[in-house]
């Protein structure tokens, strides 16, 4: 029986020491006999029962999980499911503060406190700025993808695109009013203008389509002329193979600029036709032939259940702004400007396209003497007259010797300065309105990827191959 009661005595103050090195009532564990010497029992029993339950016992149970592998392996064997439950319910207002942060930012927010500016200024940087144009459409009429490297994801764009006959100033008009200035030299524009050799061989600078887009997010589109007799020459010269549903050269190259027209007929906000003398009457036929086969507009969802029935056939037109380049003196009598407003408005009397409202040349201070309501019938038509240098000139008179103050100024030409009214013309431009192209909001590159579909549908239009068989 003494060795039975020894026992007994031995494993309850086992029990007492293994809570107490434990911290405090924590669960039930499995009955451990601990050998220790007879004489330091009535030592710690007593003493340190008191002690053995302290207010902090509990912040124990909060210790995480490394600090807890250096202990006993009785201790890790028990408290390891209390701590985890306890690490759960202390650290859960705190976990989703880690997990919302961005990925480039995590690494750097919780070190040091302060944005990276590398990081956090990545999305301010500007686009890259384009030095010269690229093509979107090459002079095989393939579609190119090099353009949407420069576009980004915005709305708020402006597509102007340019059509005319060759050699009427197109390239230079475009460079004038996206990035360049008349005093720089030509072989620097952003849009390749005509060489002296190549006006000397009657050739045409541009083939296809540029494309150019400035800071101010415009994009620009520079197209080969319409209906030009150079690339008919080429065909013809060069023995170049024709495309199998095209049997005659002219049939050709009139398809490639009514493809091209409608083509910009659909995906810009401005079309400007540019002429370098008063009229030509195929240039009318030749847009409003354009005009009828453009590829209609795409058809709104069919989710939006509340569009009317006059809605359902709505087509988009774009503003179209008809410029007189090469304006001589006697163009810009109102006499003489009153007419060739008249003559347009009749002959462009029955298209949809927007030749009206939208640009005026009455507005801009270049006839002072004359009131808005002047011009009965005013269209979008604008005069600009031969680019010269006229500090050229004036350098000039003033370093031939002693002359008087009034022999050095200009002399009157009957129109403001060509710097002066291509300025006038940009900012009517480039304050046109915007409307949706499609039924849908576009960003830059929204744009892109809808203009090359439309540019594919063109190449595969039923109503342009119809058109072609018909002109033999």
């Amino acid at each position: 029986m003494k060795k039975r009661s020894h026992t007994v005595d031995e494993e309850e103050s086992g029990r007492k020491d293994a809570s107490e090195e434990s911290g405090g009532p924590v669960m039930q564990k499995t009955p451990i006999i601990l050998a220790k010497p007879p004489a330091e029992r009535p030592k710690t029993a007593p003493t340190s029962a008191p002690a053995a339950v302290p207010i902090e016992k509990p912040i124990v149970l909060m210790k995480s999980r490394e600090e807890g592998k250096g202990a006993p392996a009785v201790e890790g064997t028990t408290q390891a499911p209390a701590a985890a439950k306890a690490e759960k319910e202390g650290q859960r207002p705190t976990q989703p503060v880690y997990q919302i942060q961005n990925r480039g930012m995590a690494s750097a927010a919780p070190s040091s406190g302060n944005m990276d500016p590398v990081v956090g200024q990545a999305k301010l940087v500007p686009p890259e700025k384009m030095k010269h144009s690229i093509k979107l459409v090459d002079d095989q009429m393939n579609w190119c993808d090099s353009a949407i490297e420069y576009l980004l994801d915005q709305t708020d764009v402006l597509v102007v695109g340019i059509l005319g006959l060759q050699g009427t100033g197109k390239s230079t008009v475009m460079s004038l009013l996206s990035a360049n200035t008349p005093e720089e030299d030509q072989r620097g524009y952003v849009f390749r203008a005509q060489s002296q050799e190549m006006k000397e061989r009657g050739g045409n600078q541009t083939t296809g389509i540029d494309f150019f887009i400035t800071q101010e997010r415009i994009i620009f589109l520079d197209t080969q002329p319409v209906l030009s007799p150079s690339i008919l020459d080429h065909l013809i010269n060069n023995d170049r193979k024709l495309p199998p549903e095209y049997t005659l050269p002219h049939t050709y190259v009139e398809m490639q600029s009514l493809q091209i027209a409608a083509f910009l007929f659909t995906v810009c906000h401005v079309v400007i036709v540019v002429q370098d003398w008063f009229t030509d009457l195929s240039l009318y036929r030749f847009l409003q032939t354009a005009e009828m086969l453009k590829p209609s507009t795409p058809s709104p969802s069919h989710d939006s259940g509340g569009a009317s029935g006059a809605n359902e056939g709505a087509e988009y037109y774009p503003h179209v702004v008809f410029l007189q380049n090469k304006a001589r003196r006697e163009d810009f009598c109102p006499r003489n400007l009153k007419q060739m407003h008249m003559v347009i408005s009749k002959l462009m009397l029955h298209s949809h396209l927007q030749v009206k409202g939208t640009l005026s040349m009455l507005d801009c201070n270049i006839f002072p003497g004359l009131s808005s309501d002047y011009l009965e019938s005013e269209v979008n038509l604008f005069l600009v007259p031969f680019m010269d240098s006229e500090s050229d000139e004036t350098v000039s008179r003033a370093g031939s010797g002693t002359i008087p103050l009034f022999s050095v100024l200009p002399g009157y030409k009957g129109h403001p300065s060509f710097q002066s009214l291509i300025g006038k013309l940009r900012s009517q431009i480039m304050s046109m309105s915007r409307p949706q192209l499609s039924h849908t909001i576009l960003t830059e590159k929204n744009w892109f990827h809808y203009a090359a579909r439309i540019w594919d549908a063109v190449k595969k239009s039923s109503a342009l191959s119809e058109y072609s068989r018909l002109l033999g």
